[in-house]
């Protein structure tokens, strides 16, 4: 038999799991945390919480959130200098994507030095980062358990995909509880990164039986449950089983890595400023029937995980289902069917479609894929 790695962190999940988060950085030792956070997250007053249970902690805290959607270079730069000026020893992330991959970086900067641009690509990291605690207060990017991290280069307008189990987080909280403070937009956008990060860890050339089951179990969960979270900010059940499948679809991507989707969507972000989740919403349809040839028997798999009765189809046939499905389920919520829909017209196909074949989450595609291929994409997605 194959072996087979797996990498997670301490795991706490559930209703008021936010308030553990001071005591959870006294056991790692920390005693002045630099908190990393954004402008929602504390209109939504969860910021208060980490607050007041690091101060029942007797920890001393200073916060960062000066950052934005697709999370830069210079902003990882000033929370690395706010981090060494108030002398910290260990750095708490709280929000969705961006905020989590904003305090990974600054805990990588403030350990190895250098730029942050010193660590893109694959296990760049050399020395151990300051205890990492991360809050998830969105259903959505799974960073708060994976080793990537994801920044914009500035100059180059290119999203750097930082991948190290160095940036695995110590302890990863996540409470559904404040999934309740979401826009039904944002829970759409998120939701459906979500089920993209399932479906590319599933058919990923990387993926062992220990990530197929965390990916399976997203599917079934975000087919279920995430048109009842979107239409509703106070189903707890709905909260609860998204949090789970973000959670477990973060676990999947972080040990099978992605594929062309989200690499196409990176280099999307890293030049316009679009919500990631949507832009992958858009691409994943044509990515699916692109992949097909290779994964046919998954196809069929996705399509019953999404409830589709398979029996007495092909695999071609229960793999058409199961795509259809995926333009459905983000036609019902709201989302954006196609890139031209979110203000992007097609310029720098080219340049676009260059930057996503050097990226890393290729490298796991199930199908090998050409420049010319990436084009088509896009102009399908469009």
């Amino acid at each position: 038999m194959k072996i087979n790695k797996f990498v997670m962190p301490e795991v706490i999940f559930g209703n008021g799991a936010i308030h553990q988060v001071g005591e959870s950085c006294s056991r790692l030792g920390a005693k002045r945390v630099l908190i990393v956070s954004d402008k929602g997250v504390l209109h939504a007053g969860w910021l208060d919480i980490v607050l007041d249970s690091c101060q029942k902690a007797g920890l001393r805290t200073s916060v960062f959130f000066d950052l934005t959607t697709n999370p830069k270079d210079y902003e990882v730069a000033a929370g690395s200098r706010v981090y060494v000026e108030n002398e910290c020893d260990a750095v708490i992330g709280v929000g969705g994507g961006s905020a989590i991959d904003t305090a990974k970086a600054i805990a990588v900067l403030v350990t190895n030095g250098g730029s942050i641009h010193d660590f893109e690509g694959v296990d760049k990291i050399m020395e151990p980062l300051p205890p990492l605690v991360m809050i998830s207060t969105t259903a959505g990017s799974g960073s708060e358990v994976s080793q990537f991290s994801v920044i914009v280069d500035s100059e180059r307008k290119k999203k750097m995909t930082i991948v190290s189990k160095s940036l695995v987080p110590d302890i990863a909280i996540i409470d559904p509880h404040t999934l309740t403070t979401k826009s039904p937009q944002l829970t759409a956008s998120t939701g459906l990164d979500v089920l993209t990060h399932a479906i590319e860890a599933y058919v990923s050339i990387a993926a062992t039986p220990l990530t197929d089951v965390q990916a399976k179990n997203a599917i079934y969960l975000t087919a279920n449950y995430l048109r009842p979270s979107v239409a509703s900010t106070m189903n707890e059940e709905a909260k609860a089983q998204m949090a789970m499948a973000s959670l477990q679809a973060g676990l999947a991507f972080s040990n099978a890595i992605l594929g062309a989707v989200h690499a196409m969507s990176h280099a999307i972000g890293g030049r316009f400023p679009l919500f990631h989740g949507e832009v992958n919403a858009a691409l994943l349809p044509y990515v699916m029937e692109f992949n097909f040839l290779a994964v046919p028997r998954k196809y069929k798999e996705i399509a019953e995980l999404c409830g589709i009765a398979t029996e007495g189809l092909t695999q071609v046939e229960a793999g058409e289902k199961a795509i259809e499905f995926v333009k459905k389920l983000s036609h019902d919520i709201g989302a954006p069917q196609r890139l031209s829909d979110m203000g992007w017209n097609g310029d720098m196909i080219e340049e676009m479609s260059q930057i996503a074949l050097e990226d890393a989450c290729m490298i796991t595609n199930p199908r090998d894929i050409t420049l010319q291929d990436v084009k088509n994409l896009f102009r399908r997605a469009l």
